[in-house]
Order: structure tokens, then sequence, then C-alpha cells
């Protein structure tokens, strides 16, 4: 009760903030959004890292039929997303995951909200004050939608041998946005998944739930703020994925992320090097594709990656 009391306190506060700063109409995005049609079942899970740039995003095929969805990439990727999505015949999806407040992970999700059918929406316990913030919860309250709180412990679904839960974050009141970060382990039958968000060596060391993994989204673009030697011996991963922006200015990958990734014997792929990867499992199995069609076309830049 007290969490959805903080997200619609949250959502009030910064609509009623915006109502009085905003004095120009907004640019807006028509979308018709129409009845998605039946899911059909499938064998696979299918995961694809997309590439959007200096920033995150990841969309899951589900074998169950349904889809997850965490992080939009930065503000321009919001219709390049929503594209793919299209390509890809999705007309609702089931579970969307904002990991933290940041524009390189939000950016693009308000369009994506517009654009599309929403099940359930998972975001940390924490607000900021951007524009991009406030026009996701703009999205979200005219849908009419309700925020779960993302943080350790909760279980997004449990379908037997198939099941996502969140890991972190396991406390509260970081100085870092990044340790708010909404880590997700998704496990199917015999493989398993791990998101990190941009959790860094502080919520990496508080996780005390089971992370390994056979791939991992390293965390924070590859910084050397995250991925520690004693957090990655624990995941384990057979395969590292790293979103990362070509000559980015933060110069992400850091070398000594890289260098740990070797030392573990994980297979590293790059969104930079790579463009979008889809590693798919039929519950034993793992395989990985690289350079998968769909996300050329990104709009025009809005704003630098926060």
């Amino acid at each position: 009760m007290k969490q959805r009391s903080f997200w619609a306190l949250t959502i009030l506060i910064v609509l009623a903030v915006a109502a009085v700063i905003s004095m120009q109409p907004q640019k807006g995005v028509t979308a018709g959004l129409t009845s998605p049609k039946p899911s059909e079942r499938r064998n696979e899970l299918s995961v694809y890292y997309l590439d959007v740039g200096q920033g995150d995003s990841e969309f899951i095929e589900l074998p169950d039929g349904r889809n997850m969805l965490i992080d939009a990439g930065n503000p321009e990727n919001g219709g390049q997303i929503t594209r793919f999505l299209d390509t890809q015949s999705i007309k609702k999806i089931d579970y969307l995951v904002a990991t933290h407040p940041h524009a390189d992970h939000i950016g693009g999700m308000s369009r994506v909200v517009q654009s599309v059918d929403i099940g359930s929406v998972y975001m940390p316990k924490v607000s900021a004050t951007s524009k991009t913030f406030e026009n996701l919860l703009s999205s979200i309250q005219k849908k009419g939608l309700q925020i779960q709180t993302a943080r350790a412990g909760v279980t997004l679904l449990d379908r037997g041998d198939l099941k996502a839960v969140l890991v972190a974050p396991v406390g509260s009141g970081y100085n870092d946005l990044n340790q708010y970060s909404a880590v997700i382990k998704l496990s199917y039958d015999n493989t398993s998944f791990l998101f990190m968000g941009d959790a860094g060596a502080q919520s990496e060391k508080e996780i005390t739930a089971d992370v390994h993994a056979d791939v991992l989204k390293v965390g924070h673009h590859g910084s050397d703020t995250a991925s520690t030697e004693a957090f990655l011996k624990r995941v384990s991963p057979r395969y590292a994925v790293i979103e990362v922006g070509k000559d980015n200015s933060y110069g992400h990958p850091a070398e000594s992320t890289l260098k740990k990734l070797r030392r573990i014997g994980a297979e590293t792929y790059r969104t930079d090097e790579d463009g979008t990867i889809k590693i798919q499992s039929d519950g034993n199995n793992i395989t990985v594709e690289k350079h998968v069609p769909g996300m050329e076309e990104a709009d025009a830049p809005m704003r630098p990656a926060a």
C-alpha cells in the first residue's frame, strides 16, 4: 500500500510541476493501438540485446508466448524500438522494466508506452527530476497503468521451468542512481540469464541471491565501477554482452572489465561491434546471432545520454 502511494504521489508531483513550468505544447506521438493477437507458444527463449548506441535495451520473447522489455535506450531510440517491435509483430509488452531513471535506459520508454499495450510495469522506488523521467510517468499515468516496485525478492513470473526474479536493488538511500538498478535473473529450464542494468560494485556486494548465469548482461556498459572480480566469479557466465556506443566519450567498456571477463573465460559480445545480438535458448542449448536486423534507423538525437 505504501509502495502504491509512493508512485501515485510521485506521478502527481511530477505532473503538477510540469503543468507549471511547461507553457508550450509538446510534440505528440500518434501511434495506433490495436488489440494484441493471441500469442503462439514457443519452445525457445530469445533475448535481443538491442543496439541503441550508448544505452541499454533488451527485448525478450518468452517460450510461453509472452514477452518482456527491459529499458528502452535514449530518447532518440524510442521510435527505433517501436519499429523493431513492429517487425516482430508485437502489439503488447507483457512485462516492462525500467531498471533506473537515467535517460540512456528510460529515454525511449515513453514512446513505447504510447505505442503498444502494456501489461505490468516495474520500476525501482526512486524518482528523478529529468524531463525524460517526467515524460515516462506521464505516459504511464495516461494509460492508467500502475507501477510495481522493483526490488530484491520480487517475482515477475514463475511457470515452473520459466522464472524471472529480481535480485536487486537490495537496499535504498543510495547516492548513486545506478545502485538502484533493477537486476533480473531469468531462468529457463537448465539455462539462465542475468540483466544488471547499471548496477555497480555496491549493489553487486549486497546481492545475496544465486546469480550464477550462462549469459550476463554486463553492468554499466562495461564500466570499471561495476563487474568486480568477486561478482563475476559468482556469476561465472559462458557469455557476456556489453551494450555500448561506438567511440563513446566515457571510455566504455573499460579495458580492466574486458580483462576480467577474459580471465573467467566468458565469450564477450558488444553492440558497438556486433550490432543487435540475439541469444536463444531451448532450455538446454544456447546459440548466439550477431548483427540481427531491425534496429538500423534511429531518430535524430534529442540530447546526450545521461
